[in-house]
């Protein structure tokens, strides 16, 4: 049986104004562990859902779990070790994040949904992969050859197109291996989930920003934007993106933030763009990315929904189906409920079948809110 320390673990509160002053190095006191009484919901009732998420046998390791109601934490706690200040791997929340990047760049007037992407290496007369918009891509419909998962190929992981463009042959130059994908079905015909297709995204903004192929140049262009129209404006200032050799963001899978800056994150998105008072982002944009996509319910614009399918991968059933969320490898959840003025974070490590009783209790957690 593992062993779970709750001696260690910290769960606090605030109001989510106090998110921005939180100072670097800081960590709550080691024993703290504390649920406010929420209006809408009984402190027992929270304290024992958060309970059992950190310490079932059978839901693998958390590390950090956020719940915000009305724009303020209500709860929050953190394994050892970790704590508000320590930046936690997105893996596929990052999608996410890309896109709300393209929605800018896409109100700026520079990219259009419906138009061919801007991709020169599908320039040639002929392609077809010239065809390809900006909408199939956000929406995993691009028609492009990819196998994510080691049961796309064959059972082994390491020939999968994800850990080739991370890992090995594509690593140097990811968004090249990602263009150099021959097309598998025509273009808007099937939904086909793939982290190098938010490779190409990345690539496409940073291509609108520079024209230089030095790396060094295309990684500044890159984060003069991301600070200057995201993350200055809503408040994160833990958001880091990394980058291949050749300078490109690695926008579906390696981001890092805090558990509270991805909570603020998702507020932004149930706020339908808007933080600080200001309307960052088109709210026509967030609704695009939280409608059902045309060829899977369960996925918008580079989000998940909380819709039935045979890909779902929240929870449909439990809690609205209005709910959408941010999800990553190893059981990492933004989920964001308007309906329920809503948002919960939770960042850990847990495999397959980890997740599965996870999302169950997450579930459970999420149905203790009205609405």
């Amino acid at each position: 049986m593992k062993t779970k320390s709750l001696l260690r673990a910290s769960l606090c509160l605030a109001p989510l104004a106090l998110l921005a002053s939180a100072v670097p190095g800081q960590s709550e006191p080691a024993g703290q562990y504390t649920v406010t009484a929420d209006s809408d919901v009984s402190e027992t009732a929270l304290r024992g859902a958060i309970d059992a998420i950190f310490d079932a046998d059978d839901m693998g390791d958390t590390r950090a779990l956020l719940v915000l109601h009305d724009g303020e934490i209500v709860a929050e706690r953190y394994a050892p070790g970790f704590g508000p200040e320590t930046k936690q791997l997105s893996w596929s929340m990052a999608k996410s994040v890309t896109a709300v990047l393209i929605g800018l760049m896409v109100s700026d007037g520079r990219l259009a949904l419906d138009s061919p992407a801007p991709v020169p290496a599908w320039n040639q007369a002929g392609d077809p992969r010239g065809a390809i918009t900006l909408r199939q891509l956000l929406t995993m419909s691009s028609g492009l050859a990819h196998a994510e998962d080691a049961s796309d190929a064959g059972g082994a992981i390491a020939r999968t197109d994800t850990a080739r463009m991370l890992f090995t042959d594509g690593a140097g130059d990811m968004a090249g291996y990602a263009e150099a994908k021959p097309m598998a079905q025509q273009p808007g015909a099937h939904f086909n989930y793939s982290s190098a297709t938010s490779v190409i995204l990345s690539d496409i903004l940073t291509r609108m920003l520079t024209d230089s192929p030095d790396p060094e140049t295309r990684r500044a262009a890159m984060m003069q934007f991301v600070e200057g129209r995201l993350k200055q404006p809503v408040g994160l200032p833990s958001l880091t993106p990394e980058f291949d050799a050749r300078g490109t963001m690695i926008g579906g899978s390696i981001m890092h933030m805090t558990a509270r800056d991805y909570a603020k994150f998702g507020e932004f998105l149930r706020n339908r763009g808007r933080a600080n008072g200001r309307q960052i982002l088109s709210a026509r944009w967030v609704q695009f990315m939280t409608a059902p996509s045309a060829r899977e319910p369960a996925y918008g614009g580079h989000i998940w929904l909380n819709r039935e399918s045979d890909n779902a991968t929240l929870f449909p059933g439990t809690g609205p189906r209005s709910l959408f969320g941010c999800v990553g490898h190893n059981g990492q959840y933004i989920l964001i409920s308007p309906r329920q003025r809503l948002t919960v974070v939770r960042l850990g490590v847990s495999d397959s079948e980890e997740r599965k009783p996870l999302r169950k209790a997450l579930g459970r957690l999420v149905e203790l809110f009205p609405g």
